[in-house]
């Protein structure tokens, strides 16, 4: 019988990840060009990093809750049998899958955080060439916020097939 317990703290850190990369896009850098009329150059002024702070903690939150449910079922590699049939098959696709979204969950809200971290130092002195005041496109995070939706959901799943083929095995 999979731990209601587990169930629900994933959940719990799942939802927090998701809401973080949420509020890491909608919070995301912007910049402006501005002139500085003494010096005779133009600079990219950046607002607020608050979604590089959100991005990081959605990365550890989901981080935190993939090390929860592989710690519970053993990394699916270690441990005890299972038995065959149809609940072992589809803990073994799950498996699969929920180990490829959360990657790529992982790589779109670090890369996020680093790129909305990243401010441009660049002056110009010519009015016609402007500086490029970078910053992260828009839905990384929200791409983020997408893909730990679906490990959510997927790690769930496995580890209740994990656990009914765990239980069902008899040696």
């Amino acid at each position: 019988m999979a731990s209601k317990l587990i169930i629900i703290a994933v959940i719990v850190l799942d939802i927090i990840a998701f809401g973080l990369a949420v509020a890491a896009e909608q919070r995301r850098s912007t910049a402006q060009i501005i002139s500085d009329p003494d010096a005779n150059y133009k600079y990219c002024q950046y607002d607020s990093d608050i979604s590089t702070s959100y991005g990081i903690g959605a990365f550890f939150c989901l981080l935190a809750s993939q090390v929860l449910i592989m710690a519970a079922s053993k990394c699916f590699c270690c441990g005890p049998a299972l038995s065959p049939g149809g609940s072992r098959a589809c803990a073994i696709i799950l498996f699969i899958i929920c180990w490829l979204t959360f990657f790529v969950a992982e790589i779109c809200l670090l890369a996020g955080s680093a790129r909305n971290a990243y401010h441009t130092k660049y002056r110009s002195f010519y009015e016609d060439n402007p500086p490029s005041c970078e910053t992260v496109r828009k839905g990384v995070f929200a791409a983020g916020a997408a893909f730990s939706f679906f490990t959510a959901i997927i790690s769930n799943f496995y580890y209740v097939f994990y656990s009914k083929a765990k239980d069902s095995f008899r040696p």
